[in-house]
């Protein structure tokens, strides 16, 4: 993998892992003398699933990954904290919600951590949807909240984006027993923006009844002049909730943290509902670490506007036409059915993105390096010819 050379190599993290394993195989003494043990059993190699292709063989364009990786900072925090492993990461939770308050100007009791902004949207579902709650979402957006809710009992509704792919906010807020709205800006999996004009218009229609949970996962990539995050927005509407995440421009999807910022009585309201310790201490010193590498951030930012760029020149050169974007995805109206061509990209080695109902001839890919996206590019002018 490109990113684990970065900071903590394979060799060193055998050689952790492996100190680990010797240490464990360790006899107990008895009166001094160490009791004879048999060794360590050798671990097996992983076996993949049946008709599963070699990761490192496979161009992963479907969950809109950074595909730079974390930042060196995280791989370093990561590996400093393996002697800890065996405390909870109370300290290192508080340390993160700290850093988190202070970047965004808020007190750290309007910050709630998550196994992922997955997690705070999970939550947002069981604190403010229920039978008679409905959640109001845009079709096409992502679609989790939509299983929390439907766990939770609740009634969905889903309101078409308008013909310029925005979220129809009038429409949305104005849908009776609203226990919650949902609002992905920039949208997945459209790439998307609501202008923030409209989104501050619907922050003021919506009733102080019904919460509005924005989710800003992928708020680094947005760079029209028309957007803006609603972070500042909180202190004026005590309905707002906003969710961030570390599994895109951090580059730690695996990894899981997001968080929410809101008013402490909402951070409260939600954080009734979680679970202790849903949060593992590699990821929040990773997190933490990534917070303070904007450099890291920023290259990633930039790599992904110019190669998103040069698949778009050659997306024109095609004649096929896409969504603009405002994150690390595009989302190409291929003018035929999607799934067909997403099985045929499959067989070249070349993973793009589910097929989304609504949207049957629409083909979402994540922009990866500049050499995934040359072989996506091959693979995908030879599957349209």
């Amino acid at each position: 993998m490109e990113t684990m050379s970065r900071g903590l190599s394979r060799r060193s993290f055998a050689r952790i892992l492996g100190t680990g394993l010797a240490t464990a195989a360790l006899a107990p003494t008895v009166g001094g003398a160490q009791e004879a043990q048999p060794g360590p059993r050798p671990v097996p190699a992983p076996v993949p699933a049946p008709g599963a292709m070699p990761v490192d063989d496979l161009v992963r364009l479907s969950a809109n990954e950074n595909p730079y990786g974390p930042s060196p900072a995280a791989f370093a925090a990561i590996q400093g904290a393996f002697g800890r492993a065996c405390r909870y990461p109370d300290d290192e939770l508080e340390a993160l919600s700290e850093e988190i308050a202070r970047s965004h100007g808020v007190n750290r009791n309007q910050v709630l951590l998550g196994a992922g902004s997955s997690e705070i949207l999970k939550l947002a579902a069981a604190a403010f949807t229920a039978p008679g709650r409905a959640v109001v979402v845009a079709e096409p957006t992502f679609e989790a909240i939509l299983r929390y809710a439907t766990t939770a009992g609740a009634e969905t509704v889903k309101v078409p984006l308008t013909a310029d792919h925005r979220h129809d906010l009038t429409k949305m807020a104005a849908v009776r027993k609203a226990g919650l709205v949902y609002v992905c800006n920039p949208n997945n999996p459209t790439a998307s923006i609501t202008p923030k004009g409209e989104v501050r218009a619907f922050l003021k229609a919506l009733p102080p009844t019904t919460a509005a949970l924005v989710d800003e996962a992928y708020f680094h990539y947005a760079e029209s002049p028309d957007y803006e995050t609603v972070l500042p927005l909180i202190a004026e509407h005590p309905n707002l909730i906003v969710a961030r995440t570390f599994s895109k421009i951090h580059g730690m999807a695996g990894l899981r943290c997001g968080y929410a910022v809101a008013l402490k009585e909402t951070v409260e309201r939600l954080k009734a509902h979680q679970a202790y310790d849903s949060l593992n201490l590699m990821v929040l010193v990773a997190a933490r670490a990534s917070l303070g590498d904007a450099a890291h951030l920023e290259q990633s930012r930039l790599k992904n506007r110019d190669v998103r760029g040069r698949v778009c020149s050659a997306l024109d050169g095609m004649g096929l036409r896409y969504i603009p974007s405002s994150a690390n995805f595009l989302m190409i109206d291929l003018r035929r059915e999607v799934k067909p061509v997403r099985e045929a990209l499959r067989a070249q080695k070349v993973d793009v993105g589910r097929v989304f109902p609504s949207m049957p001839n629409h083909l979402r890919v994540t922009v990866g390096t500049a050499e995934q996206m040359e072989r996506f590019l091959a693979a995908f002018k030879q599957v349209m010819a």
